[in-house]
């Protein structure tokens, strides 16, 4: 049966109106709200679904990969109860996605294979950051787990979530524990899934 015209109108929100993937947790949808080339923090407007800016980046420190959320994740009580002493954020679950070709626009949406992440406590919220590589990249094509990452790319990702909120005369409020692996990181997408449905509904 055709869709009706209208049907196509309106665009969806990518954080309600997309898939979560299309073999979650291994492969899952990312949307992009960052480029490694950005100096200023978009984000994505909860209501509208349009990208808005949240701030320009105080200093000179860029994101080194892809940033964004994975669509229909919540970080609620089963995401903090991974994390010690924490609760969720109340966002969708954040995730970087390594490229080895320069993408350098925002409000996209890619597939991701999903190898690892890592815990960042922001203000004694969990505030996961799930690190993954594009689907079908040929250079990270065999790394399976985080492991497979060069060391020097998980430094550079906790060197900028150590300092992407920084003010000066104020002490920080984020924490970033030790990296995990794919394992750890499947069971915070599918917490993660769990608090949306609850949340949102199915």
């Amino acid at each position: 049966m055709p869709f009706p015209d209208s049907f196509f109108r309106w665009r969806p929100h990518p954080w309600h109106g997309l898939e979560v993937g299309i073999d979650v947790p291994n492969v899952v949808s990312a949307y992009i709200e960052i480029t490694p080339f950005d100096s200023v923090k978009y984000e994505t407007d909860k209501k509208t679904g349009y990208l808005h800016v949240d701030r320009p980046q105080r200093t000179s420190s860029q994101p080194p990969t892809l940033y964004g959320f994975i669509p229909r994740t919540y970080c609620g009580t089963r995401v903090g109860a991974l994390m010690d002493g924490a609760k969720g954020d109340k966002d969708p679950l954040d995730i970087c996605v390594i490229s080895e070709r320069p993408i350098n626009r925002a409000d996209i949406v890619l597939n991701a294979r999903v190898l690892g992440g890592l815990p960042m406590l922001d203000d004694g919220e969990a505030d996961d950051k799930i690190i993954a590589v594009l689907k079908g990249d040929h250079v990270w094509s065999d790394a399976k787990d985080i492991a497979d990452l060069p060391d020097i790319m998980i430094e550079r990702l906790h060197h900028y979530f150590s300092t992407y909120k920084l003010q000066p005369g104020k002490e920080s409020s984020v924490t970033i524990g030790d990296v995990y692996g794919k394992a750890h990181a499947t069971a915070v997408i599918k917490a993660s899934m769990e608090d949306y449905n609850e949340r949102f509904g199915g």
